[in-house]
């Protein structure tokens, strides 16, 4: 038989989660367009939930969160921020986290993850450069071994948190070619200060997520120690991939959540605003849209919960690697497509408000459109 429960303690999680968010997210939300940063006490917050890094070990400051439990807490997270900052914030640190958990170094494990779990630093992943995005083989950034360590030359564009890890410490797992002649084989995975001498900074404006920066840095003559490798050499391509599908899964998660709760807050709306004598809520114009992503939200949900659940039977050795990657494949397919047309339906029920920055929804929809 199949169990589509939570367990007790997961479902206590969630509840503690949508506390925290409905008391110190919620309200502030709109604000982050504003001030673009999630304010620090936000952070703290989230750090004494155990909700940062959170699949990072116990030993470490983590909470040693499976995938599941990961994918519920994003779930919260996009539920009371529609502006996808802390989401954003989040996820990039759970799943950048079991990759360093699952990879990294005894020592550098326990120099960074403290101070990651504790909400002072920021850990990131950064792999993206101009020429290349999803072609990871097209990328320039290089390592070469030194007698101290390895010496790293390039640069990286469209990361997120740049702006956080420069400013209070932290940085970013990054790949680089160690072998450039070996294509994908030939590349190694290591964790990357951004407060390093030898780094550039530089921040963009995004059209949404503006509670958490996106940006780029170069990386000129930086050499870093031989702790902060990640797995073995030129292996890197195949550990980041672990990464981004665990990131993919929550995504989906979190999609389907910013969609549910844009349709929670169009249904109110529909039952309220009256035209030609009648609540908006009873033309099929907008029922029968209603009803179609109300089903596409609860199809992707269960898809990312079976994607992460997947993920979580992997580690346990009970799935093979290819069906992992398949079926959160699957899952993020088509997270950003359907999210934005239930949200952009909820904007045009709401009309000229929908249009207008007061209007939750709209920054709902710019958050979930740059998963896509």
């Amino acid at each position: 038989m199949l169990d589509y429960s939570f367990t007790e303690e997961q479902e206590m999680i969630r509840e503690s989660v949508r506390e925290f968010c409905e008391k110190k997210i919620a309200p502030i939300a709109l604000k982050m367009e504003e001030t673009k940063e999630i304010p620090r006490d936000v952070v703290k917050g989230m750090a004494e939930l155990g909700i940062i890094a959170p699949t990072a070990d116990p030993k470490y400051g983590g909470a040693g969160f499976d995938a599941v439990t990961c994918g519920i807490i994003a779930e919260e997270l996009a539920r009371a921020d529609p502006t996808g900052s802390i989401p954003v914030f989040y996820l990039v640190q759970a799943s950048w986290a079991y990759v360093l958990n699952k990879y990294g170094r005894e020592e550098a494990k326990q120099e960074i993850f403290p101070k990651v779990c504790s909400g002072e630093h920021f850990l990131g992943i950064a792999t993206t450069e101009s020429d290349a995005g999803s072609d990871l083989a097209g990328m320039r950034t290089t390592i070469t071994p030194t007698a101290n360590g390895y010496m790293v030359n390039g640069e990286k564009m469209y990361i997120s948190g740049v702006k956080e890890a420069n400013k209070y410490g932290g940085g970013h797992l990054t790949l680089a070619k160690q072998d450039p002649a070996a294509g994908t084989r030939g590349m190694t995975m290591f964790y990357f200060p951004l407060t390093s001498k030898g780094v550039t900074v530089t921040a963009f404006d995004d059209l949404g997520r503006e509670g958490i920066s996106t940006g780029g840095f170069t990386i000129d003559h930086v050499e870093i120690p031989k702790k902060y490798l990640i797995g073995e050499e030129k292996k890197g391509f195949y550990i980041v991939h672990e990464g981004y599908e665990f990131a993919r899964g929550l995504i989906a998660a979190i999609c389907a959540s910013a969609g549910l709760k844009s349709l929670e807050n169009g249904m109110k709306y529909i039952k309220q605003r009256k035209c030609f004598g009648q609540p908006l809520g009873k033309f099929e114009g907008v029922q029968f849209p209603l009803a179609e992503n109300y089903v596409r939200m609860y199809m992707l949900r269960d898809l990312a919960f079976k994607a992460l659940w997947t993920r979580d039977q992997e580690d346990k050795g009970k799935a093979k690697r290819f069906e992992t990657s398949k079926i959160i494949a699957m899952s993020k397919m088509f997270a950003s497509e359907w999210a934005c047309k239930a949200i952009d339906d909820v904007m045009q029920w709401q009309g000229a408000f929908g249009y207008t920055s007061e209007c939750v929804d709209q920054a709902a929809w710019r958050a979930v459109r740059s998963f896509a």
